[in-house]
């Protein structure tokens, strides 16, 4: 495979060159995908972010976009709602300023289509590359949802109308299943991966019984934090370990009992 080549010769230039400072192990080790993706907290767009300049850029309501900052605008990405499922196709737009403890803004046309949960509004975000059978098979359904979108006036984002007992039954349920980790990389080594949580030690504040490691396969160690159980507290080490400047990195839906 190319990536494969492209990973020896990456090998035989660090090994050769005794000069370059920087550490090359966390450099090769880390694994990538061919296609950008990350599932994290979206925000939710209007006008009221913009005005407290929370987010550098408009949205209309009816727009089939999102901003984000890992993709060149125009992109096609694939969004999901991962608690219950329902995706959307659409594209990035332009370039725009937002918290770093958001993976997105999304307008509220996507919300609605995507029936996004206002408190736990937790999306993966997939990168569709020009060459994806799924382009060819989806683009045509892109511009109809686009059609109807400009055809559907969208006011606001609200809320489902249900009655009082039933919204406080779910309240409880939200806050008894809230339960993230954050990752921060994949390693094909266990010693680069213990490198990164030392660094990480090191260099944050963290709490470091949250700092763990996690073996998903013989050639694959994941860094994690967590579990968090709040959505503040996810909020915190999420803004806290970006001092860090990683590239990707991914909230995700913990297992129970893991």
């Amino acid at each position: 495979m190319k990536y494969n080549k492209l990973l020896l010769v990456l090998l035989f230039l660090i090994n050769s060159c005794s000069s370059y400072t920087t550490d090359q192990t966390e450099i090769v080790n880390i694994i990538k995908q061919n296609n950008f993706s990350n599932t994290g907290f979206a925000l939710i767009y209007n006008d009221d972010l913009y005005k407290k300049k929370i987010v550098s850029k408009k949205l209309e309501n009816r727009d089939l976009l999102i901003f984000q900052k890992n993709l060149k605008k125009g992109t096609k990405v694939r969004i999901t709602n991962v608690l219950n499922k329902k995706t959307v196709i659409a594209k990035v737009g332009s370039n725009s300023k937002y918290p770093l403890f958001n993976n997105s803004v999304v307008s509220i046309r996507i919300s609605k289509e995507l029936e996004l949960d206002i408190d736990e509004p937790y999306v993966e975000i997939v990168e569709i590359l020009n060459n994806s059978m799924f382009v060819a098979k989806k683009a045509k359904t892109f511009d109809e949802e686009k059609n109807v979108a400009n055809k559907a006036p969208i006011d606001s984002i609200s809320v489902n109308d249900l009655n009082a007992k039933k919204n406080k039954k779910k309240k409880i349920s939200k806050t008894a299943n809230f339960n993230y980790i954050i990752k921060i990389a994949d390693f094909y080594f266990i010693d680069s991966a213990k490198s990164m949580i030392q660094k990480i030690k090191k260099e944050t504040s963290l709490n470091k019984n949250k700092i763990l490691l996690k073996k998903i396969s013989n050639t694959q160690y994941r860094v994690i934090l967590g579990p968090f159980l709040n959505k503040k507290s996810l909020q915190k080490a999420f803004n806290d370990i970006n001092i860090l400047n990683f590239e990707n990195i991914e909230i995700i839906k913990n297992a129970k009992n893991s």
